[in-house]
C-alpha cells in the first residue's frame, strides 16, 4: 500500500475530487472503490486508510459541498453590497445554483438513493445549526431597516428551511415542467414570512 503524503488533507481532497467526477458521470451504483482507486493511479488498499468504505467516501464530498455553500453565503452575510431582502434572495439562489448546476449530478443521484436518507438528514441538520446564526443577522439588519417585519425570528427561521427543505427536494425530482411554479411560490412564502412587499425577490435556475 502507498506510503499516505506528510498531510492526509491533500490525499482526502484527492479521493473526494475523483469520487465526486465519478459519481457525476457514471452514478453513484456504478461507482466502485475500485473506480476510485484506479481514477487516483493507487490501490485499493488506500483508500480504506482513510475511509471505511464508499457510502463513508460519498458522506465526506456531501460535507464538503456543504462547507462550500456555507463559505459563500457567509461572504453575502457580511458583504454591505446587499440589502437584507437581497441577502435573502442571493442566499435562496446560491443553494439552487449548487443543485441545479454546481453539483447537479452528485446532489441528484444521492437524493433518489433511499439509504443516503440518514446522511440527508445530518446535513439538512448541519445546516440548520450553521444557517441560523446569520439569519438571525440578516433580520435583525432587516427589521432595522424596515423592510422585514418579524416578530419570532426564530419561527419565521424554522418555517424558512422547511420553504428550502421542499424547495431543495423539489429541485431533486425529475418533473422540471413544475418547476417554475415552484420557484414562484418559493417567493411568494419566502416574501409573506419575512413581511416584504409582494414581487421583492426574484428566483431563477
Amino acid at each position: 500500500m502507498p506510503r499516505p503524503p506528510q498531510d492526509p488533507q491533500i490525499r482526502i481532497d484527492e479521493i473526494l475530487d475523483a469520487t465526486e467526477l465519478l459519481v457525476s458521470t457514471k452514478g453513484y451504483r456504478k461507482t466502485t472503490i475500485s473506480d476510485i482507486a484506479g481514477k487516483l493511479g493507487v490501490a485499493q488498499g488506500m483508500l480504506y486508510y482513510y475511509f471505511k468504505s464508499k457510502d463513508e467516501i460519498i458522506e465526506a464530498v456531501m460535507f464538503r459541498q456543504l462547507s462550500s455553500l456555507l463559505i459563500k453565503i457567509e461572504k453575502v452575510v457580511y458583504s454591505d453590497m446587499y440589502t437584507a431582502t437581497e441577502q435573502i434572495e442571493v442566499i435562496i439562489n446560491i443553494i439552487i445554483k449548487i443543485i441545479e448546476h454546481d453539483a447537479q449530478d452528485l446532489i441528484q443521484s444521492m437524493f433518489r438513493e433511499e439509504k443516503f436518507l440518514p446522511i440527508q438528514k445530518k446535513i439538512f441538520n448541519r445546516t440548520i445549526l450553521c444557517l441560523k446564526p446569520y439569519l438571525l443577522r440578516i433580520i435583525e439588519k432587516g427589521n432595522q431597516a424596515g423592510s422585514f417585519h418579524v416578530t419570532n425570528p426564530n419561527i419565521t427561521i424554522d418555517f424558512f428551511f422547511s420553504i428550502l427543505r421542499c424547495l431543495s427536494d423539489a429541485l431533486c425530482e425529475d418533473n422540471r415542467d413544475e418547476l417554475p411554479c415552484r420557484l414562484r411560490m418559493t417567493e411568494y412564502l419566502v416574501e409573506s414570512l419575512f413581511g416584504m412587499p409582494k414581487n421583492t425577490i426574484q428566483l431563477s435556475c
